[in-house]
């Protein structure tokens, strides 16, 4: 979760607050919109984790929080942030659409923050989440605004738009192991109605106005950096 799509230096995960759950650069975070509910007592997956964020925002929110992520480093990052904050968190080093480890409807609620775009099979992600989620309960997904996806946000004309919107290989990143996928509203919607769920919330959220931090682009102001989407699972 080092919003890495959006800028030519981001900051770590690591440089990010932990008070609250967060899905995007410069958007309202989870008290203001309000997506997960209460999780006093709640046992939530954080899939793709990152520097273990919002892990530790959801721990203190009283959950009991498993985090994954298929980056070594990025869970040594995570450990290292848990274990200074002084909370509990079930950390696991395994790609994103391994989930054995967790047995079928035992997840109260499940996120995924900006990690998605690294993988190639989302479709095989949603499954998975599906199995291990409880019916009737929310998983909710953020990944940058395909919209915003097209431009050049840190060149020297932000809005210049780089590539197409109907150009579905990956584009360059700035870790060069991955790609970044950019899919669109559709594409997503429509895995996740394959993968047994049913999307109640669609956001693309304007910037909060409190600041141009680190992440800032000007592309902001014109165009919806980050889409939220929010699915239940299907009652079986």
């Amino acid at each position: 979760m080092a919003w890495t799509p959006f800028t030519v230096a981001a900051p770590t995960g690591a440089d990010l607050p932990d008070d609250a759950v967060l899905y995007g650069p410069e958007i309202p975070a989870e008290p203001t919109l309000r997506l997960l509910g209460d999780l006093t007592g709640k046992r939530v997956l954080d899939l793709g984790c990152g520097a273990g964020r919002n892990a530790i925002a959801m721990a203190r929110a009283g959950a009991r929080v498993i985090a994954v992520d298929e980056d070594a480093d990025q869970i040594g990052a995570a450990r290292r942030a848990i274990d200074a904050a002084d909370m509990k968190v079930e950390l696991h080093h395994a790609p994103l659409a391994e989930l054995a480890f967790l047995r079928a409807d035992t997840i109260d609620a499940a996120i995924s923050v900006h990690s998605l775009v690294q993988v190639a099979d989302v479709g095989r992600v949603f499954r998975q989440i599906h199995r291990v989620l409880r019916p009737e309960h929310s998983f909710v997904v953020s990944v940058p605004h395909p919209t915003f996806a097209l431009l050049d946000p840190a060149g020297p004309d932000p809005l210049q738009v780089r590539r197409s919107a109907f150009d579905e290989q990956p584009y360059a990143h700035d870790d060069p192991r991955h790609g970044t996928h950019a899919r669109s509203i559709g594409a997503l919607f429509t895995e996740l109605t394959r993968a047994g769920f049913r999307v109640d919330h669609v956001l693309e959220p304007a910037p909060t106005g409190s600041g141009r931090g680190p992440f800032w682009s000007p592309a902001m102001e014109k165009v919806p950096a980050t889409l939220i989407l929010r699915a239940r699972k299907e009652g079986i």
